[in-house]
């Protein structure tokens, strides 16, 4: 049998309940807003969404937003949509979606009905660039993208009009119509709104609201050749599925306007409301969706769920319960500032959620051998581990204990200082679970290093 001592078994052991916090129950802007809404009267129910994009696994940055997303709409008897923002087939894979919904139902969360798609809604929404179009506050364009981006101008200078700008209402209708029947080569046409080309905010810069794409998509195949952008399908598809509170994270406070400007522009069957919060960022991890495609597609990692990596599904592979993932998300704050969480803090609240609930083992990791000289040779004694001594009802289990044993090496000094309270010449120590044993000589090899350590045992010290 192979024991490991004390020390080594400390090395498990979480920290000790004055080193710990709970977490408060949660209250932050986005709360509070949401209680005032249903206080005035504003809203009558709370209905969020989650709207990942499905172009890779989700990571612990996106946690904070399914936690928030789900956790509030369930506070406030809501409800929360997964929907998936499908608008950009090229990079966009039935593999994401599956995951996806895996890792939010793995975090303890679920959806109403079925998934949500952005893609349920394209005749919709072509109807409504139609409709902006009609009404003269849409209209296609001819210029490149690198025009688009050189006409735009930048944010210390206005943009100029794109020359197409005031093409005929009938002109542009016809050649959106002939853009969906895929008359046009992709980049040679795009829809844009007609805002204001003089705005400090280059998101209402006249933005693209559709562009021609020929990619097959997930789940419309190559019905379509033309998809609306994230700017044109986010709020309406929120305003379709009667979404009151469409929570973001803070890179989308500049297209709030935008969002705002489609919605009072457009027939919608709903008024929604976006609210950005700022996002998760955590030391020493990389959570940049597109560096985690390189180490994916470039083979540093073996896919996406690989343990290494920092996505929800890496996680569940290194054996991280949702409940500790939960529980870290808890203990943040929900604002409007940007900054770092150390990722220390993350650990703590695994390994305070693992010391509750995970079965202890011991372990050697550098073995150094023991010999208990007085220990009969072939007979075995079987000795009672308490599986986890933070759960009383969790049991205890048998392990050997017998005349070669191993111990850490770092558990024993040849020559050790004052404070060293482990094993040493003619020092006794006690094992976990076992005997006291006191170690009478040290075998060493030719180049002096230490292979073996003979030691006596005391048998009436049995299960200290």
């Amino acid at each position: 049998g192979r024991q490991s001592p004390s020390a080594t078994h400390r090395s498990l052991t979480a920290m000790s309940d004055a080193e710990t916090t709970e977490p408060t129950a949660p209250n932050d802007f986005i709360r509070e807003r949401i209680r005032a809404d249903l206080a005035n009267e504003t809203n009558s129910g709370v209905i969020t969404r989650f709207p990942p994009e499905p172009n890779g696994y989700l990571h612990i940055g996106h946690a904070l937003s399914i936690c928030l997303n789900f956790g509030v709409a369930g506070e406030f008897g809501g409800h929360c949509n997964l929907r998936f923002d499908d608008t950009n087939p090229a990079k966009e894979e039935l593999e994401f979606i599956e995951a996806i919904q895996r890792d939010v139902a793995w975090l303890g969360f679920s959806w109403p009905g079925e998934p949500r798609y952005a893609s349920d809604n394209f005749q919709q929404l072509f109807d409504w660039a139609e409709y902006l179009i009609s009404e003269g506050k849409a209209y296609v364009d001819d210029l490149s993208a690198t025009e688009i981006r050189v006409y735009r101008g930048t944010l210390t200078e206005p943009g100029k009009p794109s020359p197409y700008r005031d093409r005929p209402v009938e002109e542009s209708m016809d050649l959106f119509r002939r853009m969906k029947a895929g008359e046009f080569s992709d980049g040679a046409k795009v829809v844009r709104a007609k805002i204001d080309m003089a705005s400090g905010n280059i998101n209402l810069r006249d933005p693209i609201i559709y562009r021609i794409l020929r990619a097959t998509h997930p789940r419309t195949g190559d019905d379509w050749c033309i998809y609306p952008t994230y700017d044109f399908a986010h709020g309406q598809c929120d305003a379709i599925e009667g979404v009151t509170h469409s929570l973001c994270t803070l890179e989308f406070a500049d297209h709030r306007p935008l969002y705002d400007w489609m919605i009072e522009q457009l027939p919608v069957p709903a008024v929604p409301r976006q609210y950005e919060f700022a996002k998760l960022s955590i030391s020493h991890t990389v959570l940049s969706k597109r560096r985690m495609a390189r180490l994916v597609s470039e083979g540093h990692v073996r896919g996406w769920d690989d343990p290494r990596m920092a996505t929800l599904s890496g996680m569940r592979r290194r054996g991280i319960p949702p409940s500790a993932l939960r529980d870290f998300i808890a203990r943040l704050s929900v604002s409007k500032n940007e900054g770092e969480v150390e990722m220390a803090m993350f650990e703590h609240a695994v390994r305070e959620c693992l010391n509750h609930t995970a079965e202890r083992r011991m372990a050697v990791l550098r073995p150094l051998k023991v010999v208990i000289t007085n220990f009969p040779e072939g007979e075995i004694e079987m000795l009672a581990a308490i599986n986890n001594p933070n759960d009383p009802n969790s049991g205890s289990r048998q392990v050997p204990f017998t005349r070669e044993l191993w111990v850490e090496r770092d558990d024993f000094m040849e020559d050790p200082p004052r404070k060293f309270f482990r094993l040493g010449p003619g020092r006794e120590v006690r094992l976990r679970y076992a005997f006291f044993i006191t170690c009478n000589n040290v075998i060493k090899d030719v180049a002096g290093e230490v292979v073996e350590l003979h030691c006596t045992y005391d048998p009436e010290s049995r299960g200290g």
